[in-house]
């Protein structure tokens, strides 16, 4: 094996040019999701204190999102609801006047873009569940005909793709039936298949008024330390018909990601979450870290890994000031 001083590495690296034309991983902007949440309570956009540089949205009123979006070459939005009301059952998730089918259709002529809406009931259950929630927890199959419900109302008013998160078993099997049936044999499953109970979903629930009224979600989303069952997760959903399977949250279960690469040919999602956006953004308004370095080597990790897609907080800012690789 030929060595030092023949092999001279850092000649591969020595000028920007060179790293740019030998680079093994690529990030073109149309490799990321932003999240966007919709609000039938507003008229104009709000800020979100706990997600900086993010807003909750008027459903009639995400043209000049979308517009900068477009412009900017991102893959897609993530739409994520808020309700009018809230009930035991989460019956708004699929009001057809609800903040997503609204959305959805307000989208119809931004046929360039992927338009995804998350399918969970968190935030339209009084107790801030993911289905329904009962003496002894959440009961699994009472929840299917409402996440059911939900996917299609979704894909009647243009979604693309719907995405399953809230991790009871047999979602996949009961949208996709619900799909086909309704006519929408189209429409994409984006499934959350491995997604973990983190500590990293906070600023998240506060967007959306999702936390739990009582207990916690570690009975039905996944233990972390757990990645033999996480690829039996992952497996199951691609049995029961989804498109796209995801890993969440991204850094923490970046070894996850990678196992699902490895092991499965399907197209792979991975979520870098609220909290991990969060992170990098306190320690950057302190001087502690510079964020658009920071970010560019998260988002390459993510890619590294295996993600197909990156759903990120930073997908628009990163895109817009030129902080990818």
């Amino acid at each position: 094996m030929t060595g030092f001083p023949v092999l001279r590495l850092r000649r591969l690296r020595r000028t920007p040019g060179i790293r740019a034309a030998l680079r093994e991983t690529d990030l073109p902007p149309s490799r990321l999701i932003l999240p966007v949440f919709v609000d039938p309570a507003l008229d104009r956009p709000a800020p979100i204190p706990s997600i900086p540089g993010h807003f909750r949205w008027p459903p009639e009123g995400l043209g000049p999102l979308v517009e900068r979006v477009e412009s900017a070459g991102l893959g897609g939005l993530l739409l994520f609801g808020r309700p009018s009301r809230k009930d035991q059952g989460g019956s708004g998730a699929w009001d057809p006047q609800g903040a997503v089918p609204r959305s959805l259709r307000s989208l119809r002529d931004h046929s360039s873009i992927l338009r995804i809406a998350d399918v969970c009931l968190c935030a339209y259950t009084t107790e801030g569940h993911c289905g329904v929630w009962g003496p002894e927890g959440l009961d699994n199959d009472a929840t299917l005909p409402g996440l059911a419900r939900t996917a299609v109302a979704y894909a009647e008013a243009g979604a693309d793709w719907v995405a399953p998160s809230a991790m009871v078993d047999g979602q996949v099997g009961a949208i996709r039936a619900a799909l086909d049936g309704g006519g929408h044999t189209e429409t994409g499953i984006l499934a959350y298949a491995a997604k973990s109970a983190s500590a990293f979903y906070g600023p998240f629930r506060d967007a959306e008024g999702s936390a739990p009224a009582t207990g916690d979600r570690k009975g039905y989303q996944m233990d972390p330390a757990n990645p033999r069952e996480a690829m039996r997760e992952i497996q199951a959903d691609l049995d029961e018909g989804a498109d796209v399977v995801m890993v969440k949250p991204g850094l923490p279960q970046l070894d996850l990601l990678s196992r699902a690469r490895a092991r499965f040919d399907a197209p792979l999602a991975v979520y870098h979450t609220s909290g991990e956006h969060a992170m990098v953004k306190a320690a950057a308004e302190r001087g502690w870290l510079e964020e658009a370095a920071a970010v560019r080597e998260i988002l390459t990790a993510l890619r590294r890994a295996g993600a197909d897609l990156i759903i990120t907080y930073h997908a628009l800012e990163a895109a817009e000031r030129k902080w990818l690789p």
